[in-house]
């Protein structure tokens, strides 16, 4: 039976790949996409998401969940070295420019549509958080409940000694919101972590986009022609990186392959200020029982797993 996935996410290029991978496997039943604000606005992650449904057209379409939050206005926080994600992802999440779709009719507020979905199917809904964790805490706020009657959580964000990405110390999907980021993380709740030491082991090279390029369906022209290659130069202009990191991809894996994956339990907690450490994870691992262990934390990836993964889905 397809597992029962909710995508919760603030496209941006690696997260609009990775729902459309979802919505064209067939292991996968996809049963709501909903929009935060992170890298975009609530209003463009909206519309983001819309597109990549509309574009991938899947036969079973999922419910849409919209926001109209702000985004996190990441200039007005004086922290030094920040990094703006829309320089490598374009001024409106997907490519250089803005996109106009229709809008979506009877718009329903993503943290009342995952309560309502999960509900409709208690213990049964994965639940992939690729943006802050805002809508999630949002939901667990609606449903005390609401965590409890998630299948799984997990979360792509923060990092545990690879440093951060936003700053020097933090992750972006932490930094944005990082009191959500706190009370979903922190809470007695069985979820999973995949930090960025994990999610940015699998670079698509040049080589490698090309080959699996031939495999394309007509449903996925939109990312092997315009925002792929978008992503792959950026990433080369703005990071020096001679490939692409795929990790909302490998996010994803971990939900349908999990045996490429090794895992930890851990202590985990989140700094919600400071001018240099907003958003920064911390993890205790001292070895004394001063803070109980509160989440599992993706420690390695079988990045070839992952590879193939990707190839599967498109080869099906």
């Amino acid at each position: 039976m397809p597992q029962k996935l909710i995508i919760d996410a603030d496209p941006g290029i690696g997260d609009a790949f990775a729902i459309a991978m979802a919505a064209c496997d067939p292991e996968i039943d996809l049963i709501g996409v909903t929009a935060t604000a992170g890298c975009v606005s609530g209003a463009v992650a909206t519309q983001n998401v819309l597109a990549v449904i509309e574009s991938v057209d899947p036969d079973k379409w999922p419910r849409l969940g919209g926001s109209d939050g702000s985004r996190p206005a990441i200039s007005a926080f004086k922290v030094p070295g920040v990094f703006d994600p829309l320089r490598l992802n374009g001024n409106h999440g997907l490519g250089p420019e803005e996109l106009r779709f229709v809008q979506l009719h009877n718009q329903r507020e993503s943290a009342r549509l995952l309560v309502d979905l999960v509900r409709q199917h208690p213990h049964e809904v994965s639940v992939l958080t690729l943006g802050p964790l805002t809508n999630v805490a949002l939901a667990s706020e609606l449903a005390p409940d609401f965590l409890d009657l998630v299948h799984e959580l997990v979360c792509l964000a923060g990092s545990v000694a690879a440093g951060g990405d936003v700053t020097a110390a933090a992750e972006f999907n932490l930094f944005a919101d990082p009191h959500a980021a706190r009370s979903v993380l922190c809470a007695a709740t069985q979820k999973t972590l995949v930090p960025l030491d994990v999610s940015r082991e699998t670079i698509l090279t040049f080589d490698q986009f090309d080959r699996l390029k031939q495999f394309r369906p007509q449903s996925l022209r939109w990312f092997f022609d315009e925002l792929l290659p978008f992503s792959l130069r950026t990433h080369h202009e703005q990071l020096g990186v001679e490939g692409l990191p795929l990790c909302e991809v490998t996010a994803l894996t971990s939900i349908r392959e999990p045996r490429h994956f090794d895992e930890s339990s851990m202590s985990i907690d989140i700094e919600p200020g400071g001018e240099l450490s907003r958003g920064a994870a911390v993890f205790d691992r001292r070895g004394i029982p001063h803070w109980q262990q509160n989440i599992d934390v993706l420690t390695s990836v079988d990045s070839q797993g992952v590879l193939d993964y990707l190839a599967r889905v498109l080869k099906s």
